[in-house]
């Protein structure tokens, strides 16, 4: 009994708790009433009217086809969320800040082994060409030892960075700072009077603060970067001389400043607004380094010129605004003065508010950058001083994809930006002046070519470089190499002679050597003269000066500059070069360089002969200065040759002596020297002119005839003839100082790395370095035939050899010769 009432209450508690749990599931569930009649019609449905198993699946899928357009519609809307976030910020003159710590973050680890060095190369040749050029008072000559920037890289946007626009032109304002205390920049010194000496200055840190501004143009290709204002700047400065402890800089008066005042300067002049540098980003980098170019720039027109706009009275806004007649000044005269660096040109003088020139003038680049002012004046008739009014500049930049950017300021401070995409394309700018409420000036710029440091160049006439962009196996180091330099005519010299003559000649100066040219009797002279320097590296310029020959000295018309880099052997260079410092006045050149004659063993030795002489044949000088009151000289030459001195006879009362004289020297290869003096029985001899003789490089047995300007003298000229004897069993028909075997193994290792190259090159289907290739097989195949060449005639001359020897032998011993004459 007791059993069954536990039963009882067991199963009593069972039914409580299951109607207990049946309450509390109504109450959270709701819809369950409504669900159980639903799932008892669906098993009544599916028992006698429909198979559960035919509907579910086509309830599946109209279930999917419901969640799969619910998802396409959410797609839908995110997408068109962010268009019109994209619109938003497109459209919006400004954008949230934003901070910038991943940056900053990116530059630290990417700075040591990337930026830095990368960096420090690019710096230190702007360095080097800004010390060349701008030296202080207390320091004669600077030369760079050594250039880093350090460890510590340039903080961006610290407080944030944001997106502006300024009319049609986005910006983004980026704070920099730059905060080094680790960079090393060795200058090496040497002071002026009355310092003396040298001394070693060390900039051992570095402090820019600023904002700077960026601004993309060209649709993204190129990118203007400025600083908004004037950076802070302040640089650290150590010296000492040799291995002496570095000392303060203000024991160095006046260094610190002037450094500073270097680098403010090049900034405000070049990247401080509205000074904007470029940095171009090209989808195809060619791997070329510019190093000059020749520019045609056509002043065409001005337009909305007025006294008032110029001179500054309303707002430029305000000139737009009003009426054309407030541009009305038709006693307006006006002309351009084109300045590039030092080369400055001059339009003619045009009436009017909207005046016209189209004057077209050609311009000399001396590196991959250059920046064309104009400069516009006010002619007043009857005065000789001209009224400055405006100006305005174009920057010019070579791009990496030999294209060329050309941009300027332009209207409201913006940007006016365009690009060649190759040499010879015409570009039109119009641009406004500067710093004043009205006026435009129209011009048309054509890139005519560009010069490279591997010796090619592009053209308008070829779209590609004349030479491969891989080199050529006959490119040459500029070390033991001869420049060539030849003058062939100048065209509209500047006469300051009032009667209009001019007696204009030419000095080139290539390192230390000076050459002269004669001088010549029109505004367009014909010198056609021919000038032999030794090539120099590390990028020196050819020194022009043009002078107008004068009884009471000699008149500056003229100077210019040209970059010699990147002759290439075979290839003649003939350009027109600008005269700078002048108003007019062009000289054509002609340069080559050419293979050292003794280099390679081709044709001559530097050195000397060992056992030859110099045959040096003094015949005549022309146009000598007068030393003496009466008008004449008592002229000889005195030849100086290593330790040896000789000199001609006298000939007396002339200026244009004649000696026909044969001098000899031993041949050790020593500067043979010729001081043109001028007799005086009482008196020291004075010095009428002097001239090297080159003669090192000429060929054995072969006489050189020349004319040779006399140099330290305004007029005169000495003709000689100079040979190189070598005796007849010393010649070789080929001179290469290379044994023969060491060649040999030489040229199959070129030919070996040669066959491996080509079938790198079709691996890769690399098709341009296949014809690279080709060119360098050619000239190693004209190599391999030299050395054939010479291997048959040093068999011939040791076949000589060997019968002379066999004669001799003979000569010497009366048994051999009997036994012979026996037989």
């Amino acid at each position: 009994m007791p059993a069954q009432m536990n039963r009882r209450k067991g199963r009593s508690l069972s039914f409580e708790d299951a109607v207990e749990f049946f309450n509390y599931v109504m109450a959270e569930k709701p819809f369950l009433p409504f669900l159980i009649p639903l799932v008892l019609f669906a098993w009544a449905f599916e028992r006698w009217v429909f198979s559960f198993s035919n509907w579910v699946p086509l309830a599946v899928v109209v279930w999917a086809t419901v969640q799969y357009g619910n998802y396409q519609r959410r797609i839908l809307v995110e997408d068109l969320n962010k268009q019109w976030k994209r619109v938003i910020l497109n459209t919006s003159p400004i954008t949230p800040l934003e901070h910038c710590e991943w940056l900053n973050k990116l530059v630290m680890e990417i700075w040591p082994n990337y930026m830095n060095p990368k960096l420090s190369i690019r710096f230190s040749s702007i360095v080097e060409k800004r010390l060349k050029h701008r030296k202080s008072r207390l320091i004669e000559k600077v030369e760079l030892l050594e250039f880093s920037l350090g460890s510590s890289p340039p903080s961006l946007g610290l407080h944030g960075t944001r997106w502006s626009t300024s009319g049609d032109q986005r910006l983004m304002r980026l704070g920099f700072d730059w905060d080094t205390n680790d960079m090393s920049i060795l200058l090496q010194a040497k002071l002026a009077k009355p310092l003396m000496g040298t001394a070693r200055i060390v900039i051992n840190s570095l402090h820019i603060k600023g904002d700077l501004l960026l601004m993309p143009v060209l649709n993204g290709k190129s990118i203007l970067y400025s600083f908004l204002s004037a950076p802070e700047v302040r640089i650290g400065i150590a010296f000492g001389s040799g291995g002496s402890q570095s000392l303060p800089a203000t024991e160095l008066p006046g260094v610190s400043s002037w450094l500073v005042k270097i680098f403010t300067d090049t900034l405000v002049k070049t990247m401080v607004e509205p000074r904007r540098r470029c940095y171009t980003m090209p989808a195809v980098n060619l791997r070329k380094k510019a190093v000059g170019g020749i520019i045609y720039v056509t002043v065409i027109s001005a337009s909305k010129l007025s006294r008032n706009g110029l001179k500054g009275s309303p707002s430029r806004k305000q000139f737009e605004r009003s009426s054309d007649e407030q541009f009305v000044d038709k006693d307006l005269r006006t002309f351009v003065e084109v300045e590039l660096e030092e080369l400055t040109r001059k339009t003619g003088v045009s009436l009017g508010s909207n005046p016209s020139w189209n004057s077209k003038f050609n311009m000399v680049l001396h590196e991959e950058t250059g920046n064309l002012r104009f400069h516009l004046y006010e002619c007043t008739p009857n005065n000789v001083k001209y009224d400055y009014l405006a100006s305005c500049e174009i920057k010019v930049k070579y791009v990496e994809d030999d294209s060329t950017i050309f941009w300027a300021i332009g209207p409201h401070s913006g940007v006016i930006a365009k690009q060649a995409e190759f040499c010879g394309k015409e570009v039109e700018l119009v641009v406004p002046f500067e710093g004043v409420n009205s006026g435009e000036l129209t011009v048309k710029l054509v890139l005519k070519e560009w010069q490279f440091s591997d010796g090619s160049h592009v053209d308008n006439s070829l779209l590609t470089s004349q030479r491969s962009l891989f080199g050529s196996s006959n490119f040459l180091p500029r070390t033991g190499r001869k420049v060539n330099i030849s003058v062939m005519e100048g065209k509209d010299l500047v006469s300051k002679d009032r009667y209009g003559k001019c007696g204009p000649y030419v000095k080139l100066q290539y390192g230390k050597i000076l050459q002269r040219t004669r001088t010549a009797q029109a505004l367009n002279p014909v010198w056609n003269q021919k000038f032999e320097f030794d090539e120099i590296g590390e990028g020196e310029y050819l020194m022009i000066k043009c002078f107008n020959e004068d009884t009471f000295g000699d008149d500056n018309i003229g100077s210019a500059r040209v970059n010699l880099e990147g002759l290439v052997e075979g290839l003649v260079r003939d350009v027109w070069i600008p005269l700078e410092k002048v108003n007019s006045g062009e000289l054509r050149l002609q340069i080559e360089a050419v293979r050292v004659e003794g280099s390679d063993g081709s044709r001559g030795s530097a050195t000397g002969s060992g056992n030859g002489w110099v045959e040096l044949v003094l015949i005549e000088a022309k146009d000598l200065i007068a030393a003496d009151m009466r008008g004449t000289s008592d002229p000889y030459v005195r030849v100086e040759y290593g330790n040896l001195k000789k000199q001609t006879k006298v000939m007396y009362k002339t200026l244009n002596p004649q000696w026909n004289q044969t001098l000899e020297f031993p041949d050790d290869g020593s500067p043979l020297l010729l001081h043109v003096k001028d007799h005086n029985a009482l008196l020291r001899a004075s010095s009428i002119g002097d001239c090297v003789v080159e003669y090192q490089r000429l060929p054995p047995n072969q006489m050189a005839d020349k004319w040779i300007p006399l140099q330290n003298v305004s007029r005169g000229e000495i003709h000689v003839q100079v040979t190189r004897r070598v005796p007849e069993l010393e010649k070789r028909a080929s001179l290469d100082s290379e044994p023969s075997i060491n060649k040999a193994h030489k040229i199959s290792s070129e030919m070996k790395q040669m066959m491996m190259k080509f079938q790198s090159l079709i691996d890769d289907g690399n098709i341009e370095g296949l014809a690279t290739a080709m060119c360098e097989l050619e000239a190693l195949e004209d190599t391999q035939e030299e050395y054939m060449v010479q291997l048959e005639t040093e068999q011939v001359l040791l076949l000589n050899k060997i019968k002379e020897l066999g004669q001799e032998i003979l000569n010497s011993s009366p048994s051999i010769s009997s036994r012979f004459s026996g037989t």
